[in-house]
Parts: C-alpha cells; sequence; structure tokens
C-alpha cells in the first residue's frame, strides 16, 4: 500500500487566489490567496473531511486515478495510518486483530480512529499482523 492521495483541481479565480475541490469528495472544497496556500489549505480539508466521515461511520471512496491535470492532496499522518490501517484489515473484524495482536477490541479500535495517535511500535505490530511492513517517509 502506498500513501493514500487524492486528486483536487485547482483553478485560479479572476478576481485572485485559487479554488480547489476533490474530485471524489464533493463536499471537500477549499481556497487560497497563492497556490501553496491552496495547496496547504487543500490538505486540512481532506484531513478533515476524512476524519468526519470516519467519525460518521460513511463511507470513504478509493482515489480515483483522475486523467485530468490534478494535483494529489494527502491528509495528514494520523488521518493516513488509520485509513492504510482499515484498508490493510480487508474483511478481518477488529475481534480478530485484537486477537492477533493479544490486546483489547477498544485498544485496536483506536488503530482506526484518526484522532488518535498510535505508537510506531502499535503501527509496526499491527502491521506485521496483517502481513505488512511498516515503512516511513519524509516529503
Amino acid at each position: 500500500m502506498a500513501i493514500i492521495s487524492y486528486p483536487a483541481t485547482i483553478k485560479p479565480e479572476p478576481e485572485g487566489g485559487f479554488i480547489v475541490q476533490f474530485i471524489d469528495l464533493d463536499e471537500a472544497f477549499t481556497e487560497g490567496e497563492t497556490l501553496e496556500e491552496a495547496l496547504f489549505n487543500a490538505a486540512e480539508v481532506l484531513t478533515l473531511t476524512l476524519d468526519g466521515r470516519m467519525d460518521e461511520g460513511q463511507d470513504i471512496p478509493a482515489p480515483s486515478q483522475s486523467r485530468e491535470a490534478v494535483y494529489l492532496v494527502s491528509p495528514d499522518a494520523k488521518t493516513q495510518a488509520a485509513l492504510l490501517l482499515r484498508q490493510a484489515r480487508g474483511n478481518r473484524t477488529l475481534a480478530d486483530l485484537a486477537r492477533a495482536l493479544e490486546t483489547s477490541w477498544p485498544q485496536v479500535q483506536r488503530l482506526e480512529d484518526p484522532h488518535h495517535w498510535p505508537s510506531l511500535k502499535t503501527l509496526d505490530r499491527a502491521a506485521r499482523v496483517l502481513g505488512k511492513r511498516l515503512v516511513l517517509s519524509l516529503e
């Protein structure tokens, strides 16, 4: 699994600034005076949108492979970790994962909570149980 990035269009406004709209998330849009500010705001709104959907138990669409001229935007690290673990878990239940990790169901549930900061040790253990490898990068 790679970094989760969602495609967004960024269009200059005639009166100045830029409008950002996410292709896969209709409710996620923002703006910025400069391109740099628009991209920064886009990452924040993406994180808030995905966190909100997870909090409400709503579906989270996979990022589309748009062929348009788009920017790829990623959510923050906590949200990224929660989404990646959810994807890696697949059809496996949280109870199954808790048993494999020899921990409680609430402890495992927090791994998929974008408001919780799991330790690297815990993320690494969960990845190994799910047949994955934890890889970190700085960009």
